[in-house]
């Protein structure tokens, strides 16, 4: 369990800095695009991207389970070669909730 426990660390917290990074460019980007005018830039945008920012890494967090339950199966060596779908579609996801928020 040990040595599945670690394999699971070692494969997602590298990518959480990759995850995070294509959540800021989707940020920034949304932001060069839209340009919201100054006044507009107070605390509450600030707090509310904070707020989603610690969201989206309570939810990666899932990714966990969901590794660790089939590293425990018999389908362990098909899974490690395939689980970077996981985190592609997880990535694209939380992309795709930040652009098409109301």
């Amino acid at each position: 369990m040990k040595e599945i426990i670690t394999d699971s660390l070692r494969y997602w917290e590298p990518r959480r800095i990759a995850f995070n990074a294509a959540l800021g460019l989707v940020v920034a980007g949304s932001f060069f695009y839209y340009q919201p005018p100054l006044d507009a830039l107070g605390w509450q945008p600030v707090i509310g991207l904070l707020f989603a920012a610690v969201l989206a890494n309570v939810l990666y967090c899932a990714a966990y389970a969901v590794d660790l339950l089939l590293q425990l199966s018999d389908y362990r060596s098909v899974w490690r070669r395939y689980r970077w779908l996981l985190w592609a579609a997880g990535t694209v996801l939380a992309a795709g909730i930040f652009l098409f928020h109301e």
